[in-house]
């Protein structure tokens, strides 16, 4: 075998994509995730020409919340597949970097010699499994099911008690921070949320795979109404991911020698560049800031600078969007005009956002695109809290990458984190917004704000605004002044839940 041959073998590249949307009549009818998981993949195997599937080397799986009673999916999947990989994997959680981690570890197991063919896929039954559990509610069937019980929490831990539970909690602690450090007013920050989120469902409209093609204006997007209701301020039901979907998206990385011996055309081979990968810390309140992401910036920078390209290089990108403080701290980094697309598929609101897999059809989109335009793509995953961070390259045209590759790169992004201040649960006194949200009952009233504030010795501590002190709640959503930088005392509070409250400055 001569050097070329070798460096073939080792060399990985997207071979097929494969993507399902499930819209059954009768929620019996539909597909759970192994069988959305199953077509998905035989998709992706009709791409790349067929045959590939059946001797996949390798077999991850994105884990899965709607069917938590057929985990682990990996086996079962394998079996309704009617294939034996040597190597199969299951993602631990369905965090929104899993596609791409799981993209980079299959591209470095080819370039490892480890394997010729390698499938990665990712299933949500969450339309169905929701109404599922709505019939068996309306039959008078009160049994725990994991739908219900992932979607209402108790309140435990002193983030819960202050209303910070879920994502939709979190992450207007990261718009709210980022509008003020950027220099926005309210209305400046949400016009550029409505801006992005519009953009994104003109991409959906015109995109077969997406779960709503509709196109929205930029002041449907933001504004309140009966059918975009306030969740946590600011944002509205048509500013989060939507998880009421049925998706299912996978796709095949053989080598490049693989390919070409099977005779598939080299237009449909989309390359795979270097990427990089870092993390905050799992706990969201042991952050150095909210207004920025050290491994956001260094997952991108550094995706840039290994190979060797600049934003201007750039076609098409993805930016993850199950919150615009996501895309909008991305496209900082980046320097991504605000009129360009973003999605290639349509952001997690309108393609779709089958929890940790929509990456995975983003992906799909972004190969079908490169395909076309003969362009590059970069891919930026996001998971957890915030947390994990996850970019690639894409290429229509051979890459400089060579592979297995590290794309650990925590190291620098701990190096560019500012201190993390100490918490401290229990103080009453003076203090300082640091960031803040205020979270909504289904009917729009407000029922709890949230506060994030420093204490004079640069300690973080959180405070709450009952639903009854429409003042200070007015304070913080009018947009009069900007609360983040505000003062404020915190003081004791007599409630049965023994919270303590915000109470502003009045000057």
């Amino acid at each position: 075998m001569d050097e070329r041959d070798e460096k073939a073998e080792r060399t990985p590249v997207i071979v097929g994509v494969g993507q399902v949307n499930d819209r059954p009549d009768r929620p019996e009818d539909g597909l759970d995730p192994i069988g959305l998981m199953a077509a998905a993949l035989r998709r992706a195997d009709a791409d790349a020409g067929g045959g590939l599937l059946a001797q996949c080397d390798s077999l991850a799986v994105v884990s899965q919340l709607a069917w938590p009673q057929l985990n682990p999916v990996d086996g079962k999947l394998a079996q309704a597949l009617g294939i034996a990989p040597a190597h199969s994997e299951q993602t631990a959680m369905p965090n929104g970097d899993s596609p791409i981690r799981l993209l980079h570890e299959a591209a470095n197991r080819i370039g490892a010699g480890e394997a010729r063919i390698c499938a990665v896929v990712g299933a949500e039954a969450l339309r169905t499994a929701a109404q599922l559990a709505a019939a068996k509610a309306k039959a008078g069937d009160d049994k725990p099911n994991a739908l219900r019980d992932a979607s209402h929490r108790r309140r435990v831990g002193y983030a819960q008690s202050h209303g910070l539970t879920v994502p939709v909690d979190v992450y207007p602690l990261y718009e709210n921070a980022g509008r003020a450090a950027y220099g926005q007013s309210l209305d400046e920050g949400q016009a550029e949320s409505g801006a992005l989120w519009a953009g994104m469902s003109a991409v959906a409209a015109q995109c077969e795979h997406a779960w709503i093609r509709e196109a929205v204006a930029p002041e449907a997007v933001v504004a309140p109404s009966e059918r975009n209701r306030p969740l946590a301020f600011p944002y509205t039901k048509l500013q989060v991911a939507n998880s009421s979907v049925n998706q299912g998206a996978g796709f095949l990385v053989a080598s490049l020698a693989e390919a070409r011996r099977r005779g598939i055309p080299e237009e449909r081979l989309i390359h795979i560049g270097h990427g990089a990968a870092a993390h905050e810390h799992d706990d969201f309140l042991q952050r150095d800031s909210y207004a920025a992401s050290p491994g956001l910036t260094v997952s991108i920078m550094r995706t840039l600078e290994l190979n060797g390209v600049t934003t201007a290089d750039l076609d098409h990108v993805e930016l993850y969007s199950c919150f615009p403080c996501v895309p909008k701290m991305a496209r900082r980094v980046l320097n991504w005009p605000l009129d360009r697309p973003i999605t290639r598929f349509g952001g997690l609101t309108f393609g779709g956002g089958p929890i940790g897999n929509y990456m995975s059809h983003a992906l799909a989109c972004m190969v079908e695109t490169l395909r076309e335009t003969r362009g590059r793509g970069l891919l930026f995953a996001n998971g957890g809290y915030a947390t994990h961070n996850h970019t690639i390259l894409l290429s229509a045209e051979p890459t400089q990458a060579q592979f297995p590759q590290d794309f650990d790169y925590q190291a620098e992004a701990d190096d560019l984190r500012g201190p993390i201040p100490p918490l401290d649960e229990s103080y009453c006194g003076e203090a300082t917004i640091e960031t803040y949200t205020v979270h909504y009952a289904r009917d729009g009233a407000p029922r709890l704000g949230t506060v994030v504030a420093r204490t004079p010795a640069g300690a973080r501590t959180l405070a709450s605004v009952p639903p009854g002190d429409r003042a200070t709640l007015d304070l913080l959503t009018s947009g009069a002044r900007e609360p983040v930088g505000s003062a404020g005392m915190i003081v004791a509070d007599e409630s049965p839940e023994d919270l303590r409250r915000w109470v502003p400055d009045p000057n």
